[in-house]
């Protein structure tokens, strides 16, 4: 396995074992800055061999085919020039849920489990579950709510058309496209006239302009913009949603928003000076950072 940026010896092409790849590759993707650099190789190989990740350890001196070691030399580079793995082997996890991505869609993060930890609880009280994913990209969060409240009929909007069928696909996957319902435009333009949910929930972009650039090599050159730049503050689209969400929420229906940990007090004055909303509430990670702000829509 060779590729013209790196000097190192390597071993002779009859010995290419599971256990040699990984020696190479691990620091070969340090090199380059991975921060994860064991994982991504062993997604990676798991990925070529076509097998589970965990049978990488089970299998340390099989030999690679000269199919998986082409494939695995072609996924290693392209690593190392900062694609994204989630992309390279098409599919990414979220909520133990298996989601296919590509370009076309932000790769989900585990920050984002955080707003659905919060639908599920609020909406397994709830004796209806009309659910709204503004800017759905893959699906994750209207897909995991859907698979986990069966009783959830979920509306799921994106601006991108490409984004859509990457989600409907996911639908699919998970047997649940006859309780997810997909429309494409800007954020509320597709809705009817009087439709109101009982919940909104909504990943928007939130990066600033300013901060596009200083964003590591593999989410600013490979992910897709629109899903990011939230403009100079961050906030054009959160205020649109602030300001549009209560005409399409019920009395005491709740709107959930993930955040940038450091427009909590931001978003939370943006939601006080509306003046349709009430309890509303900053919600935090697994790391202890402010992630979602909740606030219901007053009596």
């Amino acid at each position: 396995m060779r590729t013209d940026t790196v000097n190192r010896p390597t071993p002779s092409d009859d010995v290419w074992t599971v256990r040699r790849i990984l020696d190479w590759t691990i620091p070969h993707l340090k090199q380059h800055g991975s921060e994860s650099p064991r994982l991504d190789a062993e997604i990676l190989l798991a990925h070529a061999r076509g097998c589970p990740r965990i049978q990488l350890y089970t299998h340390f001196d099989d030999p690679l085919t000269d199919a998986q070691r082409t494939v695995m030399r072609d996924l290693v580079k392209r690593r190392a020039a900062a694609e994204p793995v989630a992309y390279l082997v098409g599919h990414r996890e979220f909520f133990g849920l298996d989601f296919r991505v590509s370009s076309d869609v932000l790769i989900p993060r585990p920050d984002t489990e955080t707003l659905v930890v919060e639908a599920i609880e609020w909406l397994r009280q709830q004796t209806q579950m009309r659910v709204l994913d503004m800017g759905t990209g893959s699906g994750c969060i209207a897909i995991s709510l859907a698979v986990t409240c069966r009783r959830a009929d979920v509306t799921a909007i994106d601006l991108s058309a490409a984004a859509i069928a990457i989600a409907q696909q996911n639908a699919q996957t998970h047997g649940v496209t006859d309780r997810i319902r997909f429309l494409h435009g800007d954020l509320f333009a597709p809705l009817a006239d009087g439709e109101q949910f009982d919940l909104i929930a909504s990943n928007p972009p939130y990066i600033t302009s300013a901060e596009l650039g200083t964003l590591a090599p593999d989410v600013r050159l490979h992910e897709p913009l629109s899903a990011l730049d939230g403009g100079q503050d961050g906030l054009d689209v959160i205020r649109r949603l602030v300001a549009h969400a209560p005409r399409f929420l019920v009395a005491g229906g709740r709107l959930l928003i993930e955040i940038a940990c450091e427009q909590a007090d931001s978003v939370t004055r943006l939601l006080t000076a509306n003046g349709s909303y009430e309890e509303i509430a900053v919600l935090r990670d697994l790391a202890k950072k402010p992630r979602v702000v909740r606030a219901a829509r007053k009596q």
